[in-house]
């Protein structure tokens, strides 16, 4: 099977606003991990979909960071390194995992991990509401981002949205499914990855993001499927994006 996404992360100083601010946005419930009080697994009925944990030492700027499942973190880190990627760090957690944190050639963090559990990720489900259900990478270099991705991890092409003068809206498969989407960044805006969590009711959401303190960035506006997306900043500075139908 072609690599995808299995889990994300949100860094940042206040991790009880977090949970607050996220529970009543997207609805989830939080609890921390095998009783660590700095990491935390946010849940949506049961499933757990992200980790929230404080911001590493050096940084001012909270996150949302997106974890590539991969079948060896050895072999993936030294191909990225290879193939230009920076890595900035390798950690081995018990019953957890293999991780790095890596740059890619343009210069987006992400992260791979090879789990050490055999139970099937559910973090990233575009048929569940509260689940990531899109990856959107705004890259320095579009191209050359689908090019690096595709040949690490086994991602395809997938249908190219033409948007003017802003270039292509390229969709990117695994498996034969589109999960998420690449385009070179416009001006002024920092490239990264943007994570899209699925919610029963866009406008409904968008009340609560600015009523829990959050800024629209952009939005609501509709996209292809029926549905809509709004871009956001939570109370912390932090960006997220969600997906789903008006109703």
């Amino acid at each position: 099977m072609t690599d995808n996404f299995v889990w994300y992360e949100l860094c940042c100083e206040n991790l009880e606003a977090a949970q607050d601010f996220y529970g009543s946005v997207i609805g989830w419930s939080s609890a921390p991990f095998d009783g660590n009080p700095d990491y935390h697994i946010f849940s949506m009925d049961g499933a757990g979909v992200a980790g929230l944990m404080p911001l590493p030492d050096g940084m001012s700027t909270p996150f949302w960071l997106g974890y590539i499942g991969v079948a060896d973190a050895d072999a993936a880190t030294a191909q990225a390194e290879a193939a230009g990627a920076t890595v900035h760090r390798m950690m081995d957690i018990p019953q957890v995992g293999k991780i790095a944190l890596l740059s890619d050639p343009q210069g987006v963090g992400y992260a791979v991990i090879q789990g050490y559990s055999d139970r099937k990720s559910e973090a990233f489900d575009q048929k569940r509401h509260g689940h990531a259900n899109w990856n959107e990478l705004c890259s320095p270099d579009g191209e050359g981002g689908l090019a690096y991705y595709s040949a690490l991890h086994g991602w395809t092409k997938g249908q190219t949205m033409p948007m003017g003068a802003m270039g292509n809206y390229q969709l990117f498969q695994a498996d034969g499914v589109d999960i998420g989407a690449i385009m070179t960044a416009p001006p002024g805006v920092a490239p990264s990855w943007i994570y899209y969590f699925g919610v029963p009711d866009i406008d409904a959401a968008v009340e609560r993001i600015t009523g829990k303190g959050g800024s629209v960035l952009h939005g609501p506006a509709e996209v292809p499927g029926g549905v809509w997306i709004v871009q956001f900043a939570d109370p912390q500075g932090a960006r997220a994006a969600l997906v789903g139908p008006r109703a």
